[in-house]
C-alpha cells in the first residue's frame, strides 16, 4: 500500500495507536513481524476507514480499522472486510491478501485487519515528478481504469471465495433508499439539489441488470499503478464497500468522480480526481469503452451516474456531520459541504440536460 506521491508519515495526534499492544499481538499471530521495534505510520490521504502502514525490519503490512468515535457498521465492519479480501486475491490477483483479522477492541480500540503491502504509485491531484500520466501514457492509463473495472465484474464469485456474499435480488432499490435515508440522518444544512436528486431517483429506478462483484468506490485513486508504466494496475484498493449487484451502478461511482475537461469549475475544485486535460476521456467515452469491452447495454446510464453523485454526496455529507458534531478535528473535513453542493448540483444539471 506504500506509493510514490502518497508517503505515510507519523500518525494524527488523535490516530495514534498502542504500539506496544500491537508488536505483542502481531507477534502471537503473524510471527514474521517479531523481533525488530513496530514502527508505525499513517497513510493520512483517506477520509474514512484508517490506515496504516507497520514496518518491522524488512517487513511492511498495512492495518485497516474504523475510525475514532464512529460505530461500526456496513461501511466499517472490519470483519466483512477481511472476509472479502481473504479469498479474492485467488480469483483476482490486484486485492491485496488479507492476513489476519483481530475481532475485538482491547489491543488498539477498534476491530482490525492486516493484510500485505502493494509498492507503486496512487495517483491523487497530481502525478509525482516523472511520473507521465500525459499524451499516450494517459490514454493507457484511461484504458486500463476501464479494462480493470470490467475484470472486477466478471470476477467468479466462487473461485474468490464469496458464495453468497451479498444479496443482488433489489439492489439498486435497497441502495436508493439507504443512501437516502443516511442523507436524512446526517443532513445539516437544506440543499433542493439534494432533495430533487434523492426524488429522482427513487421514481427512475430501472429493471436490474445481471450481478457481478462490485467494488463500489472505484476511482483513480483507489489504484495502485506499477511504478515504471501507468497502463498497468497492480492493486486495487479499499474494498470496504463492495457487494454483489448490478455492475452500472459501480460505473456510475466512477463517472461521479470523474471530471470532464468542460465540468463547471466548482467540479473542477474538488479533490476528486486528476485534473482534466484536453486529452482526458470524458464520462461517455468511458461508458462507450466499458460497454465496448463487456458488451453490456448502457442505454440507461445516467440514472446510475446521477446515484453516483448522490451517494458521493452523502458520503460528503456524513463526513461534514463528523466535524460539525465534533467528533474529528480534521480540517478537510470542514470542508466537505461544499462537495455536497458541487455534486448534487452537479446532479441537477445531469438530469436536465439528459447527459452523462
Amino acid at each position: 500500500m506504500t506509493d510514490i506521491l502518497d508517503r505515510a508519515e507519523a500518525p494524527r495526534a488523535s490516530e495514534t495507536l498502542n504500539t506496544q499492544a500491537l508488536q505483542e499481538w502481531l507477534a502471537q499471530h503473524i510471527p514474521e513481524m517479531s523481533g525488530d521495534a513496530l514502527q508505525l505510520l499513517q497513510f493520512r490521504k483517506g477520509h474514512s476507514n484508517l490506515t496504516y502502514l507497520l514496518v518491522n525490519g524488512a517487513r511492511r503490512l498495512v492495518l485497516r480499522r474504523a475510525p475514532f468515535g464512529v460505530a461500526a457498521g456496513s461501511a466499517h465492519d472490519m470483519s466483512r472486510e477481511y472476509r472479502i479480501l481473504s479469498g479474492l486475491h485467488r480469483a483476482y490477483a490486484p486485492a491485496p491478501r488479507a492476513v489476519a483479522f483481530c475481532d475485538h477492541a482491547d489491543v488498539i480500540g477498534a476491530p482490525f485487519y492486516v493484510m500485505e503491502s502493494i509498492s507503486g504509485v496512487i495517483l491523487r491531484r497530481t502525478a509525482p515528478s516523472g511520473y507521465d500520466v500525459t499524451g499516450q501514457n494517459g490514454a493507457r492509463m484511461w484504458e486500463a481504469f476501464v479494462q480493470n473495472l470490467a475484470a472486477i465484474h466478471s470476477v467468479s464469485l466462487e473461485s474468490a471465495g464469496l458464495e453468497g456474499f451479498g444479496k443482488p435480488e433489489g439492489y439498486i432499490y435497497r441502495q436508493v433508499s439507504g443512501w437516502t435515508e443516511r442523507y436524512r440522518r446526517s443532513q445539516t444544512d437544506e440543499i433542493p439539489a439534494m432533495e430533487e436528486a434523492a426524488a429522482w431517483l427513487a421514481a427512475h429506478i430501472p429493471a436490474e441488470n445481471k450481478p457481478s462483484l462490485l467494488h463500489n468506490d472505484y476511482k483513480l485513486d483507489n489504484l495502485v499503478l506499477h511504478p515504471d508504466d501507468p497502463g498497468k494496475v497492480i492493486g486495487v484498493l479499499d474494498w470496504e464497500m463492495a457487494a454483489v449487484g448490478d455492475p452500472l451502478m459501480d460505473l456510475g461511482t466512477s463517472l461521479g468522480y470523474h471530471i470532464n475537461f468542460d465540468d463547471p469549475d466548482e467540479m473542477k475544485a474538488l479533490p476528486l480526481n486528476l485534473p482534466p486535460s484536453e486529452d482526458t476521456p470524458n464520462r461517455q467515452q468511458l461508458v462507450d469503452r466499458y460497454a465496448a469491452v463487456t458488451g453490456r447495454d448502457t442505454s440507461n446510464m445516467l440514472f446510475f451516474y446521477v446515484f453516483g453523485l448522490f451517494k458521493i454526496a452523502v458520503v460528503a455529507q456524513q463526513i461534514y456531520w463528523r466535524f460539525k458534531a465534533g467528533k474529528t478535528d480534521d480540517p478537510r473535513f470542514g470542508m466537505m459541504i461544499f462537495g455536497v453542493h458541487a455534486l448534487s448540483n452537479q446532479a441537477s444539471r445531469a438530469i436536465a440536460t439528459g447527459k452523462v
